[in-house]
């Protein structure tokens, strides 16, 4: 059981890593910033929730589960301090969640003991395949929202209330 939380983990955890710089580099936050940005915050809830039923290094409760409560904590707190139009705050937290996700995921692919190395060891060929089937995919989920989701001009440009508001070409 432990493996599938492992992979659970590690999959979402991909995905908040390399979502996350095309919601900070992107300039307008519009619509599809809303909805990448949901899709990160369930993908960064999985790793937390993942991350707890994790116990591989010692067998009981440790740091990194204490990081993974107070992750889920500050991102929670990011979603709340945007439906309060709090953007800075909800800049700093999402961007802190993000940065300490890359920082826990650099210590499980560099720290041997852990699963990533022993499978860059073991398996070469599986983990270089997990990790281009993992890019391939978020890349696919971040194109179809650029380019299917409709901007909220984009979505109400065709509405009748729309069409009301712009005045007749004499």
């Amino acid at each position: 059981m432990t493996t599938t939380f492992i992979v659970i983990h590690a999959l979402s955890a991909s995905g908040v890593i390399l979502l996350a710089p095309l919601q900070i580099l992107r300039r307008t936050k519009d619509r599809r910033h809303r909805f990448i940005g949901r899709s990160w915050v369930v993908l960064m809830y999985a790793v937390c929730v993942s991350g707890m039923f994790i116990y591989t290094l010692t067998g009981s409760f440790t740091v990194f589960h204490a990081l993974a409560i107070f992750t889920f904590c500050t991102t929670t707190l990011g979603v709340i301090n945007i439906r309060r139009g709090r953007v800075r705050s909800h800049v700093f937290n999402m961007v802190g969640s993000w940065l300490g996700a890359i920082t826990a995921g650099a210590f499980a692919a560099f720290v041997p003991g852990r699963v990533i190395p022993e499978v860059a060891v073991e398996d070469p060929m599986l983990l270089w395949t997990i990790i281009a089937v993992v890019v391939v995919l978020t890349t696919l989920w971040a194109v179809y929202v650029l380019r299917f989701v409709r901007t909220d001009e984009q979505r109400f440009a065709g509405s009748p209330a729309a069409a009301e508001a712009e005045p007749e070409a004499v």
